[in-house]
């Protein structure tokens, strides 16, 4: 696990040289635009910065390769070594499948917790079950939130969204400092205009 004060590092580095990469690439863009590739660059920044370690950052990063548009931006972020990660995603990507296919077989063919959806629920135990239920509620939304979190179990889940959040907590605060420094930087110079 990085660091907060790394992290941070790679994550700038990285992002700086995302934004840069957009920018040469495509001069004319709308606001819109910008918006999304500043995003698509800080996404890709932060889960090079991981170095795909995290299923969270394998997701972010199979995901933005699937448009060609990206591919070099990918590539760049990701360094010199970036064919072995891509192959050692590729190869995380396809277990994550095959237990997310595992899991809907298993799911299907448990019949029994249909029928038990249909009788609706004990009598006795009513309070474990609607307990039982809003955890399982706030897991398949946490799954949502989390990106390759279709794909985990509940610990694993538990695990990467955590890494996740301390991790938008570092993308988060990079951009606040860069905001915080383009204000300050736009007062000097209107400061001095004036003067």
């Amino acid at each position: 696990m990085h660091t907060s004060s790394k992290l941070t590092k790679e994550f700038t580095k990285k992002w700086v040289k995302g934004l840069q990469i957009c920018c040469s690439s495509k001069k004319d863009m709308d606001v819109l635009e910008r918006k999304k590739k500043i995003k698509l660059c800080a996404d890709i920044a932060l889960a090079s910065a991981k170095n795909a370690t995290t299923s969270w950052s394998i997701a972010l990063i199979s995901e933005a390769k699937k448009n060609d548009e990206n591919e070099i931006l990918v590539d760049n972020l990701l360094g010199p070594e970036s064919r072995f990660k891509q192959q050692k995603i590729i190869r995380q990507m396809n277990s994550c499948h095959k237990r997310l296919r595992s899991k809907k077989i298993l799911k299907k063919s448990c019949s029994i917790s249909q029928r038990m959806k249909k009788m609706g629920p004990p009598k006795s135990n009513l309070a474990a079950y609607i307990a039982k239920r809003l955890v399982k509620k706030r897991t398949q939304v946490l799954q949502r939130l989390v990106p390759g979190g279709e794909s985990m179990d509940e610990f694993s889940l538990i695990k990467e969204a955590l890494d996740y959040i301390l991790s938008l907590r570092v993308q988060v605060d990079v951009m606040r400092n860069l905001a915080n420094a383009t204000e300050v930087l736009n007062q000097s110079n209107s400061s001095n205009v004036s003067d």
